[in-house]
């Protein structure tokens, strides 16, 4: 067992590829991948997320992904690939790595939003607060 967040995220860095803009846009174009975003709503609305990202903030990702949890959604399939992203890339590492855990066979952290926006990714921007 880890001992520290620089154990975890190097366990989690050693089972899940990281992946770049552009092939996460490559998969994304070929269809059949869920994206999840797993920062924290406050993030999110702040910055926007890659179109048709679903959002699972970290803490709920274990709920979300499991089968057996009343939590359970039905867009985590353990046969389809998963494309994971946060703000710098460490807890979308962690979240693959449960994934992993749970029995995902196809998990890739494509790491920092800002990285993907910087490569010119698409974003949904959040709606106006006076909205």
């Amino acid at each position: 067992m880890a001992g520290s967040v620089k154990e975890m995220l190097a366990a989690a860095n050693a089972v899940v590829p990281k992946i770049t803009p552009d092939e996460a846009k490559a998969m994304m174009a070929e269809g059949a991948v869920l994206v999840v975003d797993v920062r924290d709503a406050p993030e999110l609305a702040a910055s926007g997320k890659v179109p048709g990202a679903m959002h699972v903030s970290r803490g709920m990702l274990e709920f979300r992904a499991d089968p057996e949890s009343p939590y359970h959604d039905k867009a985590f399939d353990k046969a389809k690939p998963v494309i994971l992203y946060c703000a710098s890339g460490g807890r979308s590492a962690l979240a693959g790595k449960v994934l992993k855990d749970f029995g995902y066979a196809e998990v890739f952290n494509l790491g920092a939003f800002k990285d993907w926006v910087a490569a010119g990714g698409a974003v949904d921007k959040p709606l106006d607060a006076g909205m």
